[in-house]
């Protein structure tokens, strides 16, 4: 017993010690968190059609699935919009396939044809993101559009710039998607822009997530519309053209990255013809902020 005290009185003042040492180290010298990857990806998928217009959405998703993507952009989304994709709902059908969450937001969304007997749903074209990591919220916001689907039309607000907040390993991330006008004269995307800015700029109750912006902006990199969102936005050059699918010639397929977030690399995926575009894909890191 005489031992076992005198033990005690020396070794417990020990490990006092020790452990005042090794927790005045870690107050000295935190540990630097982690950054944690993530690999994300925008593909137009032409409306489930490739380059050939043979609607095919089984090639699709062996095209998807081959980017081993965790977040992903979509353009060109049909849901329930027509002939063209056998009035399925691509949005919800591809998320399902890869096992991944989904939020779409709907550029058009029309009436539905009338049909005998039944309530068919809205047609609906627009953009998505699908998601390894829960989607926590969604919101479709309004920019500048010229409308498709009317005669003479001018240019408006209009949904289908959408925003979905993920979080990515505890990490809140806003995931912006996005399509910006097809036509020559650059008006109607400059204003785009300047509309996506004053959204992805909006002020935060709390300090703001980062966040990406996943798109086919229909314009080339030295386009002066496309200036703007440089000064606060990295650009994931992958370094190679995604337009058209079989022999690109041009860039305009883009991930753009906020401060926040690391770029490591960035390539086009080697998906042939499965749509009209190639891939762009990014390996980041995210870190906590």
């Amino acid at each position: 017993m005489r031992i076992h005290l005198a033990l005690r009185r020396h070794v417990v003042p020990l490990l006092l010690a020790v452990g005042l040492v090794l927790t005045a180290s870690a107050t000295a010298h935190p540990a630097t968190p982690r950054p944690v990857p993530l690999r994300v990806a925008t593909y137009n998928i032409h409306a489930g059609a490739g380059e050939d217009e043979v609607f095919d959405l089984d090639r699709q998703v062996r095209a998807l699935r081959s980017l081993d993507a965790d977040v992903i952009g979509l353009q060109e989304v049909d849901v329930h919009w027509g002939e063209r994709s056998q009035w399925r709902d691509l949005a919800r059908e591809l998320a399902h396939r890869l096992g991944m969450h989904v939020a779409f937001a709907p550029i058009y969304s029309l009436d539905p044809e009338p049909a005998a007997g039944t309530t068919p749903p809205r047609r609906e074209f627009g953009v998505a993101v699908l998601s390894r990591h829960p989607v926590l919220r969604v919101r479709n916001h309004e920019i500048t559009r010229l409308s498709t689907q009317g005669e003479n039309p001018l240019p408006e607000p209009g949904p289908g710039f959408l925003q979905a907040t993920v979080a990515v390993r505890g990490i809140p991330l806003d995931v912006y998607a996005t399509h910006l006008d097809y036509r020559p004269d650059p008006t109607v995307r400059a204003a785009q822009v300047a509309d996506m800015l004053r959204v992805m700029d909006r002020p935060c109750p709390f300090r703001c997530p980062a966040h990406l912006l996943l798109g086919d902006f229909n314009a080339r990199p030295d386009a002066p519309e496309l200036t703007p969102p440089w000064a606060t936005l990295r650009d994931a050059d992958p370094g190679a053209p995604t337009f058209p699918a079989s022999a690109p010639d041009r860039r305009i397929d883009y991930v753009a990255t906020s401060a926040g977030i690391a770029l490591r690399r960035a390539w086009t995926a080697p998906t042939g013809i499965a749509s009209d575009h190639l891939p762009v894909v990014a390996d980041l890191h995210l870190t906590r902020r």
